[in-house]
C-alpha cells in the first residue's frame, strides 16, 4: 500500500508497479514496512543474530523469492551453528547501493558500511543478473567481499524451487556460500556443507520423481 500511495503522490517521473499473483509472506508490519521502504534498505533485526556485535556474515537480499530463500538459508545456518552471528539486510531500492555522487538515493559510505560492514563476507541474493549489484557497489570499501547470487539464465519447465536451485539462489547454495567464507568457522564446516549438498541431491531426486517440491520446501516458514 505504501508503494502505491508513494507512486500516486509523486510527479515528473515514471513509476512502475509490478505485482505478483501468488500469496506472499508478510515479513514486516505496515509501519515497519513503510519505514523500511523510506530507508531503501535496512537491517532486519528480528531475523539477525549476535546483537550489536560485528556479524560473521551478512546475508543480503533483493526481491520476494531471494528474500524467502535468504531467510531460509539463515534458518539453516543458525540451526547448524547456534553461535553464528548473522546479519540480514533487505534492500528495496537498488540505487541506495550506489555512491551518493552517482545517484541521489545513494547511501554515504558510513551508512553503507553500517549495513554491510567494511570487511565481512556478504552473500547477496538478487532476482536479476549478478553483475548489476557488482556495478552498483564497485566503489564501496567492502566490494571485494560481495558474493552475488542471481539469474544465470538457467531454467526449464520445472518446479519453482528447482528454478532457484538451477540459478543457485536457493537456501542450500546460499548457506553453503556463507559457510565457505566465514573465517571463524574454518575447519568446522565440512559436515554441515556435506549435509546441505545431500539435501540438494534429495531435492533433485524428489522433484524428478514427484513433479513438485518437497513438503519441507513448500511448507517452510520462519521459526518464531
Amino acid at each position: 500500500m505504501w508503494v502505491t500511495d508513494h507512486c500516486l503522490r509523486t510527479w515528473n517521473r515514471i513509476n512502475v508497479i509490478t505485482a505478483g499473483k501468488q500469496p506472499q509472506p508478510q515479513w514486516l508490519s505496515a509501519d515497519a514496512a513503510e519505514a523500511h521502504c523510506l530507508a531503501g534498505a535496512s537491517i532486519w533485526e528480528w531475523a539477525s543474530s549476535g546483537g550489536d556485535a560485528e556479524p560473521d556474515v551478512v546475508m543480503a537480499c533483493v526481491g520476494d523469492v531471494p528474500t524467502l530463500e535468504t531467510l531460509a538459508a539463515v534458518d539453516l545456518l543458525r540451526t547448524a551453528f547456534a553461535d553464528l552471528r548473522v546479519r540480514v539486510v533487505n534492500v528495496v531500492d537498488l540505487m541506495t547501493l550506489q555512491s551518493p555522487s552517482m545517484h541521489p538515493h545513494g547511501f554515504t559510505d558510513d551508512v553503507f558500511d553500517q549495513l554491510f560492514t567494511a570487511d565481512r563476507p556478504v552473500i547477496f541474493a538478487y532476482h536479476g543478473y549478478p553483475y548489476l549489484i557488482h556495478r552498483l557497489t564497485y566503489r564501496r570499501r567492502n566490494h571485494t567481499n560481495f558474493h552475488v547470487h542471481g539469474f544465470r539464465e538457467e531454467g526449464t519447465t520445472t518446479t519453482p524451487f528447482d528454478m532457484t536451485v538451477m540459478n543457485e539462489i536457493d537456501r542450500f547454495h546460499l548457506a553453503i556460500a556463507a559457510l565457505k567464507r566465514i573465517p571463524r568457522l574454518e575447519g568446522r564446516t565440512a559436515e554441515a556443507i556435506a549435509a546441505l549438498e545431500g539435501r540438494l541431491s534429495q531435492h533433485h531426486d524428489y522433484v524428478r520423481e514427484h513433479g513438485e517440491d518437497m513438503p519441507e520446501i513448500q511448507n517452510w516458514h520462519w521459526p518464531s
